[in-house]
C-alpha cells in the first residue's frame, strides 16, 4: 500500500478549475500580505528584544570579565570560547543536556500521539472535559512542578520508596538524588509530565487536518489500522509533527528549572542552561558566562535548522482544506 498525502492548497486533489488560478494567486497574495501585517509588528518588537541580549552576550563573551572587579576587563577575543570547548565540565554539560531532550522529546511524542487519539476520538459529549484534565500537568509551572515531583522522591518527604518498594531495586532508603542516573530519570520523569500535554495539543491539530476521506479510502481498500496510521495519517500531519517536535526540542534542550530545584547540578546532572546560571550569577565570570549563552544560542540554531532541513515542511504553503 502507498503512502497517501494531499498537498497543501490542493484542497485533497480537486483540480482547479480553468481561469481561476490568477484569482488563486491574487487571494495567496493577498493573505501573505495580510500575515505579515499581523504578524509583522510582533515579529519586529521579538526581534528587537531578542537581538539586543544576543548581541550583548557575544560583546562580553570577547571579554575576560569578572563582575566583582569590572575595571580588569580585558579583551581576549575568542579565548573564552576555546577555554569552554577545551573543558571536560562543559562536553559533560552538553551530554546530559542531550540525554534528557533526547529522552523526553522521544517519549512525549509517543505518549502526546497517543493522548491525541484518545481526545481525537472521544465521545463528543465528554471532549471539552478529557482535553481539559489532560492538559492541566501543563497549566502548572514548572518550578512548582519540580518541587512536587522533588518532595515526591525525597527520602524524608517522599511517598514513592514506600509505595513501590516491592519493584525490584526499590527500598525504603532508595536515595534518588543520591546518583546520577537515578536523577536523570527523576528530572526526565518530571519533564515528560510536565509537557506530555503541549506536544498531544499540537498533534492533536495536526490529526484534525487530515482528511477523514482518505482513512475511509484506505479502510475500504482492505488497510488495517496500522497500515492506515502509517501511510496516512501520520504522512498527512507531518508539519504538525515537525512543529510539536521543534518547539519541545528547543525548550528541553534549555532544561534548568527542574535541574536547579532537584539536584542544583550535583551528581554530574548539570545541563548547558545550568552551566551559563553558575558561571554568570554564581562565578559571576560575564565574559566565560556569556560564552556558555551564545554556544547554547547557537546549538538551539543548529537543532531548529536541522529539523527544517530534515522535515523539508514548507509551513507557509500549508493551509489546509478551505
Amino acid at each position: 500500500m502507498s503512502t497517501t498525502t494531499v498537498q497543501p492548497g490542493t484542497g485533497g486533489g480537486t483540480t482547479a478549475e480553468p481561469g481561476r488560478g490568477e484569482g488563486h494567486s491574487d487571494r495567496a497574495r493577498g493573505e501573505q500580505r495580510l500575515g505579515w501585517m499581523l504578524a509583522g509588528p510582533a515579529f519586529v518588537v521579538m526581534l528587537l528584544v531578542t537581538a539586543y541580549p544576543i548581541i550583548q552576550a557575544f560583546y562580553y563573551s570577547l571579554f575576560d570579565y569578572r563582575l566583582t572587579d569590572p575595571a580588569n576587563r580585558e579583551f581576549v577575543g575568542l579565548n573564552n570560547y576555546l577555554v569552554i570547548l577545551t573543558d571536560q565540565i562543559w562536553w559533560t554539560s552538553f551530554g546530559v543536556t542531550t540525554f534528557i531532550t533526547v529522552v523526553t522529546v522521544a517519549v512525549e511524542l509517543v505518549l502526546g500521539f497517543a493522548l491525541a487519539l484518545v481526545m481525537m476520538n472521544a465521545l463528543q459529549a465528554i471532549r471539552p472535559i478529557l482535553r481539559a484534565v489532560i492538559l492541566i500537568p501543563y497549566a502548572v509551572i514548572t518550578v512548582v512542578s519540580a518541587f512536587a515531583w522533588q518532595f515526591a522522591f525525597s527520602l524524608d518527604s517522599g511517598f514513592v520508596n514506600s509505595w513501590f518498594d516491592w519493584l525490584p531495586g526499590i527500598t525504603a532508603t532508595t536515595d534518588w538524588f543520591g546518583g546520577t542516573w537515578s536523577s536523570l530519570f527523576v528530572i526526565c520523569l518530571a519533564e515528560i509530565w510536565k509537557t506530555t500535554p503541549f506536544i498531544s495539543l499540537l498533534l492533536l491539530a495536526g490529526l484534525a487536518q487530515v482528511p477523514d476521506v482518505l482513512g475511509e479510502a484506505a479502510r475500504v481498500d482492505g488497510a488495517t489500522w496500522w497500515q492506515r496510521m502509517w501511510k496516512v495519517t501520520i504522512p498527512n500531519m507531518k508539519a504538525a509533527i515537525m512543529v510539536a517536535l521543534l518547539f519541545r526540542t528547543l525548550d528541553a534542550f534549555r532544561v534548568f528549572d527542574s535541574v536547579f530545584v532537584m539536584t542544583a547540578g550535583a551528581n554530574n546532572t548539570e545541563t548547558v542552561s545550568f552551566l551559563a546560571y553558575r558561571q554568570t550569577i554564581a562565578r559571576v565570570e560575564i565574559g566565560l558566562g556569556s560564552a556558555v549563552s551564545v554556544l547554547l544560542f547557537l546549538s538551539v540554531v543548529i537543532i531548529s535548522v536541522g529539523f527544517i532541513k530534515g522535515f523539508r515542511v514548507d509551513l507557509s504553503q500549508a493551509r489546509g482544506e478551505k
